[in-house]
């Protein structure tokens, strides 16, 4: 009778990356490059960015000899079957998404409940977040807090929606946390100011971790004494009182 070999499933390593330009060994621990530089399978949101990531903390690895996977806003549930392959076959695979950690606020949270489903492990690593950096760095209530992404673009709904933040923040004292698209930074914030009460609390958090970091905090009230005028740079808005 011929026996038939069991491949032991690899392990899947949530890689997180830099929130902006900034040096690798002043966001990232050494651990981060030594695990890089013994994988060869990757789940990345954007190819080309992803290949420079790691060509930054690996100069020497060759990266036309890996394999970089795409999964990304407009990847199919379907797909992701083909994503597990390598871990299926006993590869370890990282995945690394745009900025800061892989399944927050990222596509790449249903790559890992899909691995959990498979029986592969899965070993987050240390790196950078945005919105805990932000709330630590707010004085805002760190125990209560929401990270609730995009607000609708449309203007009536966006209004609708950020009252209804600060009547949680109010009713609970839980931190509320929302984010734009840099470009539309401005108009996020002339919302804010429109919506909320002139006593609430507001602090935009801006380049974390980069030379250009601005974290600044001021009531509704004193933001609309101030000239309007933030630059198009990644950014957080939480609420607090």
């Amino acid at each position: 009778m011929i026996g038939t070999s069991h491949v032991p499933l690899g392990e899947l390593y949530l890689i997180p990356n830099l929130l902006g330009e900034t040096p690798v060994d002043t966001s990232l621990p050494p651990l981060i490059a030594s695990l890089v530089s013994k994988i060869s399978h990757f789940v990345v949101e954007e190819e080309k960015s992803a290949r420079r990531f790691i060509k930054q903390l690996c100069p020497d690895r060759v990266i036309r000899d890996l394999s970089l996977s795409t999964l990304n806003e407009h990847t199919k549930s379907s797909d992701i079957d083909v994503l597990l392959s390598p871990l299926r076959e006993g590869h370890a695979v990282g995945v690394i998404s745009e900025a800061g950690c892989p399944g927050i606020a990222d596509p790449g949270a249903e790559l890992v409940r899909r691995a959990h489903e498979s029986g592969i492990r899965v070993h987050p690593l240390v790196g950078p977040c945005s919105m805990t950096l932000a709330l630590m760095a707010s004085g805002f209530n760190g125990q209560r807090w929401r990270f609730l992404g995009y607000l609708p673009i449309d203007p009536t709904q966006r209004k609708e929606s950020i009252r209804a933040m600060e009547r949680e923040l109010y009713a609970s004292n839980e931190t509320q946390i929302v984010m734009d698209t840099p470009y539309r930074n401005q108009r996020l914030l002339a919302d804010l100011l429109d919506a909320c009460r002139p006593e609430t609390l507001i602090c935009i958090a801006s380049a974390l971790t980069t030379h250009e970091e601005s974290i600044q905090v001021r009531s509704a009230r004193a933001w609309r004494d101030l000239p309007q005028n933030l630059p198009k740079m990644p950014a957080l808005f939480l609420l607090g009182r």
